[in-house]
């Protein structure tokens, strides 16, 4: 089917709005994004169609990731007339279970995550809500209600985990394509790009630059314009993009459409990692399900107007996150940077006009454009507007991806949201924006998340990776694994980063083997400032960013090493040893029995002592311990 107007959208709404929200069968939806099938969503589905594939009154289905990745594989079911309910952990041993608990009302309540109040996205508050009608079961909390999701506010994330990635009729029945339809019939490109503008709308990829901005000056140049998305996610721990482009692969699409509408482009490119092999392969279902729609090629929706995306994989290179080195690959270069006199807008890929965001930021746009303006400035704080997704990771009880306002606090992110950190440790920092990110310590928690105030820290937004670290966490090592990664994956183009990087590992190395000396830390900070002055691209003057903050608020720690060769998270080898605290130890031999050098000794129900020749420090005894008598010294 070709459409050709909003009520072509419109028809294709109603049709599929009931298979979403009241199905005439029992409906069950495997979250199988990359991080549900790792954790075994993969054998839940063929499970379940093998089970029914006779079955017509059981429908089973996929969807993206809905965020609550520590308790997946996640499986909602939902028929009509009946509550839809989350259940976590749903394993191919459970997958028959729970079905059949559904079916008879609900008994299993540990396994279930919640019951959802409201199924639709924020654009159809023009439509009853389909459950409304249907009376909830007692007992069972509300997911919106659940602590992990209770703060958000998806925008972005507002399909995934909903819908059928690989299904354009069921991201159309969420008012999916009528932004684009609507601004192709009804708005000229500069009316356009002042929605973007008077929305405050900032690009999610790291820099924070106004996309309105860009899109106005990209629009003034002459010559063929392009729009490129950068899906080239490479922060250890982030997963933002790659969950978009697995759950909602058609919000991109959109909003490069729009885009493309307002600057005037006929040409798209999405630049994704290759080690995203199942976002790439939704991507190229989405884009040819959009063209058989008649929504992306030429003369769309008989306008005139005319728009193809191609995909185009990146070789695994860091730095081909940043703008100039990205365009450089995808004209088949060598992905390095160039200095940023003539900027991209004017001259960027084959030496024309280009626009680049990445994929939060093109999936915000449709909202925008439904919603308004005002409506999503209304969102977040002065400076910094809108929703900003976050990968929360490392030390924290409940890991996923959370959207939430600009302006919500660290604290509420890290324990409202995550639950605080595990096993009863204590909180140590939170390192925002990646490797080039900076490490924030507990007395800035309530700080406000947004773009000046994590740099007023010493910190970055980056695209949105978070990584709590606990008591057994050291920020020597942190510096020292961060850096080590920025070298490999810097392209040595200037010296300020090619050799700086690589002296400042030098020094962090000597200082996490004992061979700390005094004046390392000044040593450190010097060369730091050297590198964020004078390297090319944002990889050289982000960089050191890890190695300063934890200079700054953990000062102590690194002379610690330098001055008594000590390590007090126990984690550098060769600055510490673990001893059994006699007194808190109950002879249980628990660590004697897991201790793969067997260099643990002692009777039962008495303290037990630690053979320091054999002990390896793997740290086995330290985590196995549920009377906290092994000791750090």
């Amino acid at each position: 089917m070709k459409i050709e107007s909003i009520q072509d959208l419109e028809k294709i709404r109603q049709q599929y709005s009931s298979s979403l929200y009241n199905p005439g069968v029992l409906k069950v939806n495997v979250g199988m994004a990359s991080c549900g099938i790792a954790a075994g969503a993969q054998a839940v589905f063929d499970k379940a169609v093998e089970t029914f594939k006779d079955d017509k009154t059981v429908q089973i289905c996929q969807t993206g990731c809905i965020g609550f990745c520590e308790v997946e594989p996640l499986v909602e079911i939902l028929a009509a007339d009946k509550p839809r309910v989350m259940y976590k952990n749903i394993t191919e041993d459970k997958i028959l279970d729970a079905i059949d608990d559904y079916r008879n009302g609900i008994s299993r309540k540990k396994w279930v995550l919640g019951q959802l109040r409201d199924p639709r996205c924020l654009l159809e508050d023009d439509v009853d809500n389909p459950v409304d009608k249907i009376e909830p079961y007692e007992g069972i909390p509300f997911l919106e209600d659940v602590p992990f999701y209770k703060n958000q506010l998806k925008i972005a994330l507002r399909n995934c985990g909903y819908i059928d990635p690989d299904s354009i009729e069921e991201y159309i029945a969420r008012k999916g394509y009528f932004a684009f339809l609507d601004a192709l019939d009804n708005k000229e490109p500069g009316q356009i790009i002042d929605i973007i503008k008077a929305s405050g709308l900032r690009g999610r990829g790291g820099g924070g630059f106004p996309t309105g901005i860009k899109w106005a000056t990209c629009a003034k140049h002459e010559g063929e314009r392009y729009i490129i998305c950068n899906a080239d996610e490479g922060d250890p721990g982030a997963y933002m993009d790659r969950s978009i482009l697995e759950g909602d692969p058609h919000s991109v699409l959109e909003g490069m459409l729009i885009a493309a509408l307002a600057i005037g482009s006929r040409q798209g490119f999405i630049y994704v990692r290759n080690e995203y092999p199942l976002a790439v392969k939704r991507l190229v279902t989405a884009i040819k399900q959009a063209e058989s729609f008649g929504l992306l090629g030429d003369n769309i929706a008989g306008s005139g107007f005319s728009f193809n995306i191609k995909i185009s994989t990146g070789a695994g290179a860091f730095v081909c996150g940043e703008s100039t080195a990205l365009m450089a690959s995808l004209e088949g270069q060598v992905g390095r940077p160039r200095a940023k006199y003539v900027h991209t807008v004017e001259k960027g890929f084959r030496n024309s006009p280009s626009n680049l965001n990445n994929v939060e930021t093109y999936a915000n746009v449709p909202a925008i454009m439904l919603k308004g303006a005002e409506w999503y400035a209304g969102l977040g704080t002065e400076h910094s507007k809108g929703t900003k997704v976050f990968s929360l990771v490392g030390k924290v009880k409940n890991t996923g991806l959370v959207e939430v306002p600009m302006g919500l606090s660290l604290r509420d992110i890290v324990f409202s949201i995550g639950g605080g950190v595990p096993k009863k440790k204590k909180f140590k920092a939170v390192q925002t924006g990646g490797p080039s990110g900076g490490c924030i310590p507990e007395r800035y928690m309530d700080l406000p998340v947004d773009y000046q105030r994590l740099a007023e820290v010493g910190s970055i937004m980056g695209s949105g990776g978070m990584i709590v670290m606990d008591q057994d966490t050291c920020m020597v090592d942190v510096a020292r694994y961060f850096l080590d990664f920025l070298k490999e994956e810097s392209c040595g183009q200037c010296n300020p980063c090619r050799e700086g990087i690589k002296q400042m590992l030098d020094i962090l190395t000597r200082i996490c083997q004992g061979e700390g000396r005094q004046g390392d830390i000044e040593l450190l900070e010097e060369l730091g400032s050297m590198v964020q002055k004078f390297s090319l691209c944002g990889l050289g003057t982000s960089a050191p960013n890890p190695v300063l903050t934890t200079i700054l608020y953990f000062r102590q720690e690194y002379e610690s090493h330098i001055r008594d060769k000590k390590c007090p998270a126990g984690v550098c080898k060769k600055l510490f040893y673990y001893e059994i605290d006699s007194e808190a130890c109950t002879g249980c031999r628990v660590c004697a029995r897991k201790c793969p050098q067997e260099a643990i000794s002692g009777e039962k129900k008495k303290a037990h002592l630690i053979d320091q020749e054999k002990c390896i420090k793997c740290g086995i005894c330290y985590d196995s311990c549920k009377f906290n008598a092994i000791a750090i010294r």
